[in-house]
């Protein structure tokens, strides 16, 4: 899912408060660390991840996202924030895209 500048900042807003739900250490990408963070997403819709190790830490909240088809809304230090969209009885409603209007 590709996020606007403003459905991030909404979500940016949103996650300020939210503590990580998922502490990542030195192992990368591994089927459990998928399946507890897609679980978290399922729970929570937008969660913190946080990850220990310096030097994949892009590498890993991309990863995270093409496996789980979820949207990186920012990375600070160590802290990534990641969103992704219930299908039923989604709790968070981002901003609607505005309207280009042609003249």
């Amino acid at each position: 899912m590709i996020l606007t500048g403003k459905q991030k900042r909404f979500l940016r807003a949103k996650a300020h408060v939210l503590k990580p739900v998922v502490h990542v250490g030195k192992d990368t990408v591994t089927p459990a660390l998928v399946k507890e963070v897609k679980r978290q997403l399922d729970v929570h819709e937008l969660i913190k991840v946080k990850a220990l190790e310096a030097d994949s830490r892009d590498v890993l909240f991309a990863s995270l996202c093409t496996e789980l088809g979820a949207s990186l809304v920012q990375t600070v230090g160590k802290i990534g924030v990641l969103y992704k969209a219930r299908v039923k009885d989604s709790k968070i409603v981002l901003p609607r895209q505005s309207q280009v209007i042609k003249s």
